[in-house]
């Protein structure tokens, strides 16, 4: 389903990136597509119609038998009614996201992303018109953005997020609020796509339901070292599940710990199981050097 060969390996502090490549030209994509049909096509008459009104006929969303194209489940995506709108959708994208492809890598995270905001528009043009009544078109990457912070929440559902900079709440918790506020607002005459957001939401908590409970498994890879699986598995297994690590010349001529060294203590399973709680608790960046050198090694060890 994804190639195990593209993995992004971040840049940066502690070898995360804070705009890794995905996030990065999501945000450039979508401010650019929102200054040209805002701003620049605002003014433009095309056969005395507006051409933004052009863009958005064939580009945003369009309800099912009134305009609809399969290729807006796309492009619809990348479209925002106001400045509000796009700063919150992108402000959150960066917020939550970066971590994600840093966890998962830029193909995987691109696919997750851009299959949370189809099925947000599939259930928004299915269910909104029964629900709602409405027939309007339907532009945002809200429901993407969904997607998104449930993956957040199902990967650090501990971490702490400051309400208003000041109260803090956990990840799982702030993120079921919102999603279970979507669907009580359902029928709500405030022109959101509700369902856009529910549909992503709903897509992503699928999506990563089947991924962790798929043969790539990262526990069942670690499992394979007592094992005795083959190497090939065991490091495609590594590789999906999490990004790899870095073999940069910090980490491999680093002076300390000698995981295959009889003389060192030996690493446990345990040991590798409080590292990878570690990092779904606060992020592979606050790892040690040590502990960074313990997955390499590991991901390496048939």
């Amino acid at each position: 389903m994804y190639s195990d060969r593209d993995y992004y390996r971040p840049t940066g502090l502690g070898g995360f990136s804070f705009f890794p490549p995905v996030i990065k030209n999501l945000l450039i994509i979508n401010i650019a597509v929102f200054l040209v049909n805002n701003l620049l096509l605002g003014n433009v008459i095309v056969d005395e119609v507006p051409a933004s009104t052009i863009i958005d006929h064939y580009f945003a969303l369009q309800p099912l038998g009134h305009g609809f194209y399969v290729w807006q489940l796309i492009t619809y995506q990348f479209m925002h009614a106001g400045f509000s709108h796009i700063f919150f959708n992108m402000l959150v994208l960066w917020m939550f996201g970066m971590e994600i492809e840093n966890l998962w890598g830029s193909k995987k995270f691109l696919f997750y992303y851009l299959t949370c905001g189809v099925g947000g528009g599939l259930v928004h043009i299915l269910f909104s018109p029964l629900f709602t009544g409405t027939l309007a078109a339907t532009v945002g990457a809200s429901g993407a953005i969904y997607g998104v912070m449930v993956a957040f929440a199902m990967m650090f559902p501990d971490r702490y997020i400051f309400l208003w900079f000041l109260i803090p709440i956990k990840a799982k918790y702030l993120i079921a609020f919102f999603v279970v506020l979507e669907f009580l607002s359902v029928g709500s005459m405030d022109f959101v796509a509700r369902f856009a957001h529910i549909g992503g939401a709903v897509v992503g908590f699928i999506f990563i339901l089947l991924d962790t409970r798929s043969q790539f498994s990262f526990r069942n890879f670690l499992g394979s070292f007592k094992k005795g699986g083959s190497s090939a598995s065991s490091r495609n297994a590594f590789q999906f599940r999490r990004r790899p690590l870095s073999s940069s010349k910090e980490v491999e001529d680093a002076e300390f710990y000698e995981i295959n060294k009889k003389e060192k203590s030996e690493v446990t399973q345990e040991e590798i199981d409080k590292i990878l709680d570690k990092i779904s608790q606060s992020g592979y960046q606050n790892l040690t050097e040590r502990e960074k050198k313990i997955l390499f090694e590991a991901s390496k060890r048939s």
